[in-house]
């Protein structure tokens, strides 16, 4: 109809907020959240370099937001009448996350994805933690520039990592697959383009199986590592408390905001809520 505004379906709301979150509709238009401001189907939610967001879906998940993060809900549906209907696809652009499992991903576990540049994440029913580590601007990796690796101290190679509290994920992409579980992490190194698709040829040649188009995602292949405290895999505790926030305004009008404090995430974080 002519004239009509765009509309989407309500995914979730944010619930706690530690300072400027925005969010970019599907057709171009922006908006600013604050708390209690409905998140749509659709949007890209990017939290600025002190911001921690949590959003909770309208099937009791939660996503929380580490600051300097770009998350998109690709497309999300949910109704406790209609398990037929469900989706919840993801994509994490930058940044990193910590996801609980909601009643969808309880009921319907194969239609929850969550995408990073390297991998594609589906669950058991879980809680768990993903950061993706982009390459830097202009293509390389320190590893490219120094194959001895010794400036690259401190540092984490580009790719995902993942680090599962409870329940268990699969991590995939064209080189393969591996599944991790409680306490366990894992990681998909980034691969340029080309690499990427040498390697996912390789694997079709090795196991006789047709020639596909080039993968989606550029990561090398998937693998479940020993966390031996080095600091490369994100701590659970990194998103144990989040600051909290006073608003200057009317609910849902993206006021400026105030740090007050911090506040604990809600016990239980580990539990599908019911």
């Amino acid at each position: 109809m002519a004239g009509a505004s765009w509309a989407a379906q309500v995914a979730g709301t944010v619930v706690q907020l530690s300072g400027p979150l925005l969010a970019k509709r599907a057709d171009g238009t922006a908006r600013i959240l604050s708390m209690k401001s409905e998140v749509e189907s659709g949007d890209t939610l990017v939290t600025e370099k002190n911001t921690y967001a949590m959003v909770k879906f309208i099937d009791n998940s939660e996503i929380t937001l580490k600051p300097s993060t770009t998350f998109k809900v690709e497309n999300f549906a949910y109704d406790a009448s209609s398990p037929s209907g469900d989706a919840a696809s993801f994509s994490l652009v930058k940044g990193g996350l910590r996801s609980v499992t909601g009643l969808l991903g309880k009921r319907n576990k194969e239609k929850f994805s969550m995408k990073t540049p390297s991998a594609t994440i589906g669950i058991r029913g879980t809680t768990f933690i993903v950061e993706w580590v982009s390459p830097e601007s202009d293509g390389e990796s320190c590893r490219d520039r120094d194959p001895n690796m010794s400036a690259c101290a401190g540092q984490r190679e580009p790719g995902t990592y993942v680090r599962v509290l409870e329940g268990m994920i699969y991590l995939a992409n064209e080189n393969g697959s591996v599944d991790i579980g409680p306490n366990q992490v894992g990681k998909s190194l980034w691969l340029p383009p080309g690499a990427a698709k040498q390697g996912a040829e390789r694997k079709q040649e090795e196991s006789g199986s047709a020639a596909k188009s080039a993968p989606s995602s550029s990561g090398a292949a998937p693998e479940k590592v020993n966390d031996s405290g080095s600091g490369e895999f994100p701590p659970s505790s990194t998103y144990d408390t989040i600051p909290t926030q006073t608003t200057g305004g009317a609910t849902g009008s993206g006021t400026t905001t105030t740090n007050s404090g911090t506040s604990k995430l809600p016990a239980g974080e580990c539990e599908v809520r019911t």
